[in-house]
């Protein structure tokens, strides 16, 4: 239990609960949440320009970090079709996989297909059960997705100023607008009252919410004066009680519950907001493909990792089709932005390739 460990390091009890933000980000769960404790870990593992467990802003957005990977690629060789819908994997008469049927009719024939979508897309849509062992599809159906997460992003027309530290008269960034800012984390209670609100159904009353200004380290982003803010907020269930919908309403009175946070924090952030956009669980599932909405597409939990992930005998990147590689954060070591996955996939991938 996170809980246990903050308790035999630390005293302060807001020290404890930001940090506890960390154990349970993009999880449906509690730091009291038995295995929670690992996934503070997996946010803290590697180091980012020399610095362990350092975090860092991409210049220009994450969207900025794809472009650069594709650039690399595509100086070596790499075709790349973007806007192609993949629908199903093309599998020959021994049952290895020989490329990828795309929407519009196109078959792309390769010697080795790795899939970075989810195990559920990758497994349960595009290849035909009856060529999967069963006992894998029932694992693949099985594995936990629950996701707590809504994202909200938000353009201002000035930073917010905090009670606790207040804006110059400048208005000019402080320290703690380049950092991560996290809101309703006073105490571990909240956080853990927070995730018991989504487990009956309703989103948090009270959201534990981490709440970022890209644009003070990357003013491109915003124009001159306005800013860019990222709300990374829990929790909410993808199911809502009653079997309500997600609608516009339900929505919109999230995330000014979320505001009326903020404001209480930063008196004035409400009358700077220019807009807004609300990605709910089914709007992230929708749009980006995540199952339930989770960013790591599956819970981090202790039974789906390491050799489980994305199911036992499989976690070494091949899939009982051979020729077919799983290389997204289904796979080991799992969600992150630090491409593990991928790398270790290729290198496997690579291998297969020189017996070919």
């Amino acid at each position: 239990l996170l809980g246990q460990i903050l308790d035999q390091w630390f005293e302060s009890e807001p020290l404890k609960a930001t940090l506890a933000t960390d154990a349970v980000i993009g999880a449906m769960a509690s730091p009291y949440t038995p295995g929670s404790g690992y996934v503070l870990l997996h946010h803290v593992m590697g180091e980012l320009d020399g610095r362990r467990g350092a975090w860092g802003y991409v210049a220009g957005g994450m969207g900025a970090l794809s472009q650069a990977i594709a650039h690399a690629a595509i100086a070596r060789g790499a075709h790349i079709f973007a806007e192609k819908v993949v629908c199903h994997v093309l599998l020959g008469r021994d049952g290895r996989a020989q490329g990828v049927a795309l929407q519009d009719g196109t078959e792309v024939r390769s010697k080795l297909v790795l899939s970075n979508a989810s195990p559920q897309i990758t497994f349960l849509e595009l290849i035909p059960q009856e060529q999967l062992p069963k006992d894998f599809v029932q694992r693949i159906q099985q594995v936990d997705t629950r996701s707590p997460v809504t994202k909200i992003n938000v353009a201002v027309d000035r930073l917010p100023s905090f009670l606790a530290a207040p804006n110059a008269r400048d208005g000019q960034p402080l320290p703690h607008h380049q950092c991560s800012i996290h809101l309703n984390c006073e105490g571990t209670h909240l956080l853990h009252q927070a995730f018991t609100d989504a487990t009956h159904g309703h989103p948090s009353n009270r959201p534990m919410i981490e709440l970022c200004i890209p644009s003070v380290l990357d003013p491109g982003l915003a124009p001159q004066g306005c800013h860019v803010m990222s709300l990374f907020t829990q929790y909410t269930p993808f199911m809502l009680a009653g079997g309500q919908p997600w609608d516009e309403q339900a929505r919109n009175m999230y995330a000014d519950r979320v505001f009326d946070c903020v404001e209480d924090y930063a008196p004035g952030f409400k009358a700077s907001v220019i807009g807004r956009d609300i990605l709910t669980p089914p709007d992230l599932e929708r749009i980006f493909s995540l199952p339930s909405g989770n960013i790591f597409h599956g819970g981090m939990s202790l039974d789906q990792l390491y050799f489980t992930r994305p199911a036992p005998y499989y976690s070494g990147y091949r899939s009982p089709i051979p020729g077919l590689y799983l290389c997204g954060s289904g796979a080991h070591p799992g969600g992150g932005v630090m491409g593990a996955a991928g790398r270790n996939a290729a290198r496997v991938a690579l291998k297969d390739f020189r017996h070919l």
